[in-house]
């Protein structure tokens, strides 16, 4: 079935934001547009979870945003985090994303807050009507301690620019629901269930190991847009040792943003709290990379 948001499938890359001495480096974030756009991605998301977003000030945050946008060139989409727990800020920032050029915008479920069905529902219709841009609903209880019900994205569908689903609940149930009630693109939030939840009718992955390792993730989402599912299999079980080690370790962009170090790609520069990988665990990682090849013995 086509889904709302079909130029949306395939791999979107939730890029790591660069730092170097604590100011956000934009020479490494252009070379990091350049090799996932080179890599074949779809689209690329700057400032979400992945890219330390609670972090960054608005300021930084426009910034990046309105950068990735420039570096892109239109040879890729943007889908840009402006997500927020206090919606005039979300939808102050998906205002932002609209005016830069965004192709569409990654919001958040409200978190901290913990709104009912019923807020998240005004939440997401409010971002919907005062801004004319795509809006990619991004559920993920284990961050924001509340899941947005299926129940309630079925009603958000609705809205013509409700477009997408980043579904990061882990749910096949809920994924389940979505596709059969709607038309929805669906795209995984983790990266070792892109395969089953294709299989369900999602279109691609929202992934945090494309930041290094795009082009095996390219594949396996063509592979099961065509429907080749022993080679989609293949390529699930090669990348699902860096798939588990990117949210195992320690909490995600931890452990990314230490196999970028190691792969050369970035300083590994962390902002507090989030603090770099004990020397244990880097070491188990290390031979996560050095065993899929992207790493030297």
């Amino acid at each position: 079935m086509k889904t709302r948001a079909e130029d949306f499938a395939g791999l979107t890359v939730a890029m790591t934001t660069p730092f170097k001495n604590g100011k956000i480096d934009f020479d490494a974030l252009a070379k990091q547009v350049e090799f996932l756009v080179g890599a074949g991605a779809t689209a690329l998301s700057p400032t979400g979870t992945t890219g330390e977003s609670p972090t960054l000030t608005h300021e930084e945050q426009h910034e990046v945003i309105r950068k990735t946008v420039e570096f892109v060139a239109g040879r890729a989409k943007v889908l840009a985090g402006t997500g927020s727990n206090n919606t005039e800020e979300a939808l102050s920032l998906t205002r932002y994303a609209a005016e830069v050029g965004a192709d569409a915008a990654l919001v958040i479920t409200p978190y901290y807050n913990k709104p009912t069905q019923e807020g998240m529902y005004l939440h997401f219709r409010k971002i919907a009507e005062s801004v004319d841009l795509p809006i990619c609903v991004y559920n993920v209880p284990g961050r924001t301690g509340k899941a947005i019900e299926p129940e309630t994205i079925i009603r958000l569908a609705e809205f013509k620019n409700i477009a997408m689903v980043k579904e990061a609940s882990g749910s096949m149930d809920a994924a389940s629901k979505i596709v059969a009630a709607t038309d929805l693109t669906i795209l995984s939030g983790d990266d070792s269930l892109t395969l089953p939840f294709m299989s369900l009718g999602a279109k691609g992955v929202v992934s945090v190991v494309g930041n290094f390792a795009p082009h095996d993730l390219v594949a396996l989402c063509a592979a099961m847009n065509q429907g080749n599912l022993e080679e989609a299999r293949r390529l699930h079980y090669r990348l699902l040792p860096l798939c588990r080690d990117m949210l195992s370790l320690a909490t995600n962009p931890i452990p990314v943003k230490k196999a970028m170090q190691l792969l050369g790609r970035d300083t590994g520069e962390l902002r507090l709290p989030m603090t770099e990988l004990e020397p244990a665990l880097t070491e188990r990682l290390r031979r996560s990379l050095v065993d899929y090849g992207l790493l030297a013995e």
